[in-house]
C-alpha cells in the first residue's frame, strides 16, 4: 500500500511485539495480550509513533528546502520532543510552540522529561499560554511566520503529525508490519488497542486493517476529553489517507471506534484509575506507560476486558506508542510508587 511513497529511515526497523503473559493471567487468562513495542523504536531521544510518522514526511521536507521544522504540542509533548530529534537528526533547526494543554501544577513540569529533552536538542521553544485544542492554532502559525520573517525556511508540521497529507501513512505502515509479523509467529490480533486524541496514529491503523476487514477492530481509547472532535479528525485523516494509499473502500464513521469512558477528569490529568494501570502494567510486566496516552489506554483497555467486551479466547495487540519520558513531570504522583 506504501510501495509509491518515500520513506525516510528514522527507526530501527519493525518493531517486537511481546506476549504480556502475566497481565493476561492476571486479568482472568480468557484474552491473551499482547503489545507492540512502538516506544522502542528508534535511537531518537527515546522514540515513539511520531518517529513512525515522521518517516514519511521527511521527504517532503528535504524536497522543499526546509531549513526549520516548526511544530506545535504541550508543554510536555512527546510529538515536539521527537520533532526536536528529527531535526538534530537530519541537521535542521527546530521551532517549537508548546502550550499549556495540562492544568497540571508541578514545580518541575516545564523543566524535566519531553521539553528538557528538546532543550538539550537545541530546539528553539515559544512557551505560550493557551489552553488544549487538537485543531490549528495561532501560535504556530504566528511562529512559522516568524521564522519566515526572519529569512528561514520553515517546514510546518501540525500537532502530532496529524492533519499533514502524509500523516496518516506511517501507521498504515504499522498494519502492513502486524500482518508480516503475524505470518511469521503463527498468530492473528483480534482487535487491536490504541491510544486516540490528534487522531493519525488511529486514522493510519483503521486504514491499513481495513485491507483485511479489521478496521472496526482497531479499538480507539479516547485520552483528549473533546471526542467528538477527536472522532471527526480521525474520520476525515483516515478518509484522506485511504485515498493517497488507494485502498479501494469507502472509510465511514462506524469504522471510527473510539471508547469515551477513560479521558478524564480532563486531558493530561491521570485519574486514580489511570495511575492504577500504571502501576498494574509495571509490576506485572516491567512495562512503563505515561499518565497523559498510554497510562489511559491500559486503563481502557483492562476495563475493557473486566467488562467481557473482548469475547474469551480473543487475541489482543496492545500498540505502546512511547510517551514515557512525560511521567517525569508527574513525579510527586509517583514518589511512592
Amino acid at each position: 500500500m506504501l510501495e509509491k511513497f518515500e520513506r525516510y529511515p528514522l527507526t530501527f526497523g519493525p518493531t517486537p511485539i511481546e506476549k504480556l503473559s502475566r497481565l493476561s493471567e492476571h486479568l482472568g487468562g480468557e484474552v491473551e495480550l499482547f503489545a507492540k513495542r512502538e516506544d522502542c523504536n528508534s535511537g531518537l531521544a527515546f522514540g515513539g509513533n511520531k518517529v513512525r510518522k515522521l518517516e514519511y514526511i521527511v521527504p517532503d521536507a528535504i524536497a522543499a528546502r526546509a531549513d526549520t521544522l516548526v511544530t506545535i504540542g504541550g508543554v510536555q509533548s512527546n510529538h515536539t520532543r521527537q520533532v526536536a530529534a528529527v531535526a538534530a537528526k537530519l541537521g535542521m533547526k527546530c521551532r517549537l510552540v508548546q502550550e499549556s494543554w495540562v492544568p497540571f501544577e508541578d514545580s518541575v513540569y516545564d523543566r524535566v522529561g519531553n521539553i528538557l529533552m528538546s532543550r538539550v536538542m537545541g530546539a528553539d521553544i515559544d512557551l505560550v499560554d493557551e489552553g488544549f485544542d487538537i485543531g490549528i492554532r495561532e501560535s504556530w502559525e504566528r511562529a512559522i511566520q516568524d521564522v519566515k520573517d526572519r529569512g528561514g525556511r520553515p517546514y510546518a508540521i501540525p500537532a502530532g503529525a496529524s492533519v499533514h497529507k502524509y500523516g496518516g501513512l506511517g501507521f498504515v505502515g504499522f498494519a502492513e508490519e502486524v500482518r508480516q509479523q503475524e505470518s511469521e509467529m503463527g498468530v492473528k490480533f483480534d482487535y487491536i488497542v490504541v491510544c486516540t486524541v490528534t487522531g493519525s496514529t488511529h486514522a493510519g491503523m483503521l486504514v491499513g486493517f481495513a485491507k483485511d476487514g479489521r478496521a472496526r477492530n482497531v479499538i480507539g481509547i479516547d485520552a483528549s476529553c473533546t471526542p467528538d472532535q477527536t472522532k471527526a479528525q480521525v474520520l476525515d485523516i483516515a478518509q484522506k489517507t485511504a485515498e493517497l494509499v488507494e485502498l479501494g473502500r469507502q472509510i465511514d464513521v462506524d469504522d471510527v471506534v473510539l471508547k469515551e469512558d477513560y479521558a478524564y477528569p480532563v486531558y493530561g490529568v491521570p485519574s486514580a484509575e489511570t495511575n492504577e494501570a500504571i502501576r498494574l502494567c509495571a509490576r506485572m510486566e516491567g512495562m512503563m506507560t505515561d499518565p497523559v496516552y498510554e497510562g489511559k489506554s491500559m486503563q481502557g483497555m483492562i476495563d475493557l476486558i473486566r467488562k467481557g467486551f473482548f469475547p474469551a479466547g480473543s487475541k489482543v495487540l496492545y500498540a505502546h506508542l512511547g510517551g514515557v519520558p512525560a511521567i517525569n513531570a508527574y513525579s510527586y504522583i509517583y514518589r511512592n510508587g
